[in-house]
């Protein structure tokens, strides 16, 4: 249960922020204006951050915890084991989990701390004297290794989502037989087209068809 309301929690955290950076295929005043109303919220945007950060902890605790109890409820393996329902996501849920925290980390310190990249600092504000997020954006991807790890993250997101998001409706005990493939089928569905979504930006970018606002 607690596994399932978390995971809700950041799936649509991740819809949310998937619609905004899509503005970046907008223009500069789009994707900029988004980020400077983001920084006015002021206390209530690190309230948000904080309780990200809780629901993302403890939906990775709770299903660790779950992996845990799993092994030690048959702590000998089946001597011939063979997966007749089970998919790759979802044998390999923590794994991947935990991959796709550590490019989550590495994201917070790339685009919101901006650690990794000293061009972000030189960066000046666009014509509204707001950061210039467009063009941070566009640097930032222009680097095939930065993309690629972004691609292999996105990828890992996907199939950790192509199962999550709809083995939550089971743990909420809002499934059945019938619905159950269907569900599946969606959310195998949802997760890859967030995949083409967020794959789209790096894309683009490298493809030439997004260039930066500003010189450096």
């Amino acid at each position: 249960m607690i596994v399932a309301i978390t995971g809700i929690i950041l799936i649509l955290f991740v819809i949310g922020h998937l619609l905004g950076n899509l503005q970046i295929f907008l223009g500069p005043d789009w994707i900029n204006g988004y980020s400077q109303h983001l920084r006015d919220l002021g206390p209530l945007l690190w309230a948000i951050r904080i309780f990200l950060l809780a629901a993302a902890t403890i939906h990775i605790y709770a299903t660790i915890q779950l992996a845990i109890e799993n092994r030690r409820a048959r702590p000998e393996p089946y001597i011939d084991k063979e997966h007749v329902k089970a998919t790759f996501a979802s044998r390999h849920m923590v794994m991947s989990g935990l991959i796709v925290l550590a490019f989550i980390i590495y994201h917070l310190a790339h685009f919101t701390v901006r650690v990794t990249d000293r061009r972000f600092a030189l960066l000046k504000a666009d014509p509204l004297n707001r950061y210039d997020v467009y063009s941070m954006m566009v640097y930032g991807f222009q680097n095939y290794l930065v993309s690629g790890f972004y691609l292999l993250g996105l990828f890992l997101l996907a199939l950790h989502l192509s199962h999550g998001s709809s083995s939550f409706f089971q743990s909420l005990g809002l499934n059945d037989r019938k619905l159950a493939p269907r569900l599946a089928l969606g959310g195998r569905i949802f997760a890859w087209l967030l995949f083409a979504g967020y794959t789209s930006i790096p894309i683009a970018i490298l493809l030439g068809l997004i260039k930066p606002a500003q010189q450096l």
